[in-house]
C-alpha cells in the first residue's frame, strides 16, 4: 500500500446524498433526507460540523433528489469548505453503488466515504483520519443491515462484510456505521471493481456488496474503528428521527450533570 496514504491525515470527505429517502416520508416529500432536522439542526449541518472539527477541507457531494436544495444549503453554510458536486441524474433508478462509481471523476486522493443520514459525535472520527478503516459498532436493538465479522487472528481486521438484514449478535459480529476511510490505492482497486459491476448492469446494488466481495478475496483490508453505540444514529425512518432526538437530549442532560 501507499505509505503516504497512511501517514497523512484525510482532509477530503465524499458524501452520498442522491437518494430519495423514501422511508422517511413525509419529511422527504419536498426536500432531501440530509436536510431533515434532528433536534432543530439539519443532518447535513451536523455532518459538516463534525468534519470541520476534524480538519476536513474538501467536501465532494453526490446529489440527485432535490439537488438544488442541497446546493442552496451549502452555499449558505459551507464556510471554509471547498465544495464540489457530482450529479447522479439517474438517482430514481439506481442505488448507492452507482453514486460511488460516479465519484471517480472527482476523487483522486485518500478520503472519507460517509452516508448522508448519520448523526454522531465529532470525536468518533479522530481515529478514522488515516486509512484504511471502517467504522463499526456493537449491536443495538434499533440497528439493521450490514454487519462485519472480525478476523480471529489479526486484531481489529475485518474478515467479512455481511449484507444480510438479519443481525446475529456474537462476539465477533459488529454493525457497520457506513463510514469508511480509504487510501488512494484501495480506492483505485475499488474503482476497477465498480467498473466491472456497473458494466454488468448492477446499478441497483449497494456498494457494500462490492466491498464485501473485495474483503472476501483479499483485495481490500480494513481496520475496525469502534463507535460507541450510544453516540451515533442512522436516520432511515420517522421512528429513527424520534429516537435519535431522544438520545441527543439525554446526552445533553448527562453532560450538564
Amino acid at each position: 500500500m501507499n505509505n503516504m496514504d497512511h501517514t497523512t491525515k484525510i482532509t477530503t470527505a465524499l458524501l452520498l446524498a442522491a437518494g430519495t429517502g423514501s422511508r422517511l416520508k413525509p419529511f422527504t416529500d419536498c426536500m432531501p433526507k440530509c436536510l431533515t432536522k434532528v433536534d432543530e439542526i439539519e443532518i447535513l449541518g451536523r455532518l459538516m460540523t463534525c468534519l470541520r472539527k476534524n480538519g476536513f477541507k474538501r467536501l465532494v457531494v453526490v446529489v440527485g433528489y432535490f439537488d438544488h436544495e442541497i446546493r442552496s444549503f451549502l452555499d449558505k453554510n459551507a464556510g471554509d469548505f471547498t465544495v464540489e458536486y457530482i450529479v447522479n441524474a439517474d438517482f430514481a433508478t439506481t442505488n448507492n453503488i452507482y453514486s460511488l462509481w460516479l465519484a471517480q471523476e472527482k476523487i483522486n486522493e485518500p478520503f472519507l466515504l460517509i452516508e448522508s443520514d448519520l448523526v454522531f459525535d465529532a470525536s468518533l472520527l479522530e481515529k478514522m483520519l488515516v486509512p484504511d478503516t471502517i467504522a463499526v459498532s456493537q449491536l443495538s436493538s434499533w440497528m439493521n443491515g450490514t454487519t462485519i465479522t472480525m478476523d480471529k487472528f489479526v486484531t481489529g481486521l475485518v474478515s467479512s462484510i455481511n449484507l444480510s438484514t438479519h443481525l446475529n449478535a456474537n462476539g465477533s459480529t459488529l454493525k457497520t456505521v457506513n463510514i469508511y476511510g480509504l487510501s488512494l490505492e484501495s480506492w483505485k482497486r475499488i474503482c476497477k471493481r465498480l467498473d466491472s459491476w456497473i458494466s454488468a448492469g448492477k446499478v441497483n446494488d449497494y456498494y457494500e456488496a462490492v466491498l464485501s466481495e473485495m474483503v472476501a478475496d483479499g483485495s481490500l483490508k480494513l481496520q475496525c474503528i469502534q463507535f460507541d453505540m450510544d453516540r451515533w444514529y442512522e436516520i432511515d425512518t420517522a421512528d429513527d428521527l424520534y429516537n435519535c432526538e431522544l438520545i441527543l437530549q439525554q446526552n445533553r442532560l448527562q453532560l450538564a450533570g
